[in-house]
């Protein structure tokens, strides 16, 4: 018999408070690892270490029928956090607590991540190399001038002139720099009626490409400059296109 919605709920609430108890477990092993290396002069990050639980893990996902990328933002985040636990045992202190029952806005309900920021360049070569330099690894999209950047679970998204007169227009009016910042959310939809709510003046709706990404973008912020764009991955785990990008560009032009 098939269980219902209830049914179902329950089963991701006890699965959820099973891994609630084993990341309390995990933690307390890190804490000990924390007074060993305490007392073994031993440096808090062990960059092979971290390469080795990545790759590993990533294998294991694959081996469950999980996302590769998804476990290892899972766990980037755990190491982060196993970070944080071996600094604040070095400096001692008590911990600030969150309160559980806070009303939360609708934004803080959805939003999961920074998903990629997009930097507008002069000159494109450069800003790769200097990437490149800091560790990125920089690829080409289809688009000749826009390359994303990698780092971990960081993505920065470069767009050089190229012939594109929008992109042009914002680098004469602005000069290089960031052009918006994506945010991830769980629904793209649920983020536009809210900031629409809200009085936000949005640039665009849920806009929807063959991969899956379902996007929708404020208007440039006159106080502050920023623009934001608001991204659901409903699709496969893909890289973004230079033609999201370019498509941006060409929306803002015809304002």
């Amino acid at each position: 018999m098939a269980r219902d919605l209830p049914q179902l709920r329950e089963k991701i609430d006890q699965i959820d408070a099973a891994i609630i108890a084993l990341l309390a477990q995990r933690m307390e092993v890190c804490r000990e690892v924390a007074e060993v290396k305490a007392g073994s002069s031993t440096a808090v990050i062990q960059p092979q270490r971290v390469r080795e639980v990545l790759t590993t893990r990533r294998q294991w996902a694959i081996n469950s029928g999980v996302d590769a990328d998804f476990a290892e933002q899972i766990f980037r985040t755990l190491l982060a956090e196993t970070h944080r636990i071996e600094v604040a045992h070095e400096r001692g202190g008590v911990a600030p607590t969150k309160i559980a029952d806070t009303l939360l806005s609708a934004l803080d309900t959805v939003a999961v991540r920074i998903d990629h920021v997009v930097v507008a360049v002069v000159d494109l070569a450069s800003a790769s190399s200097f990437l490149k330099t800091l560790g990125f690894t920089v690829e080409p999209t289809e688009d000749t001038d826009i390359v994303t950047a990698t780092a971990g679970g960081v993505t920065v998204v470069l767009v050089g002139p190229g012939n594109d007169p929008a992109v042009r227009a914002h680098l004469e009016a602005n000069g290089s720099g960031v052009q918006h910042i994506a945010i991830e959310v769980l629904n793209a939809g649920f983020v536009q009626q809210a900031l629409a709510e809200a009085g936000v003046p949005l640039l665009t709706d849920v806009v929807v490409d063959a991969a899956g990404h379902e996007q929708l973008f404020t208007v440039v912020d006159p106080a502050t400059g920023v623009q934001l764009g608001f991204i659901s991955r409903t699709g496969h785990r893909e890289p973004m296109s230079g033609h999201n990008v370019r498509a941006l560009f060409t929306a803002l032009g015809s304002l």
